[in-house]
């Protein structure tokens, strides 16, 4: 858990130092490092749902029901 938090930790950092040094005027560049970042977060859940306990269930139901908030996402 330490490390995942350390790594996610370093990702908003490197993601806030892009935005800080204006990175984000590289459109290609950046929409692939966005996508990346959606892709280790859609990991870091599936790893976090996949022993399927109690904490697991709630997790994936409040999710979930985020996603559900989405327009054409969640219908």
């Amino acid at each position: 858990a330490n490390g995942a938090s350390m790594f996610f930790i370093c990702l908003f950092l490197h993601v806030g130092r892009g935005i800080y040094y204006g990175s984000y005027t590289y459109s290609e560049t950046w929409n692939i490092g966005i996508l990346l970042l959606f892709a280790v977060m859609a990991t870091a859940f599936m790893g976090y749902v996949l022993p399927w306990g109690q904490m697991s269930f709630w997790g994936a139901t409040v999710i979930t029901n985020l996603l559900s908030a989405i327009p054409y996402i969640g219908t």
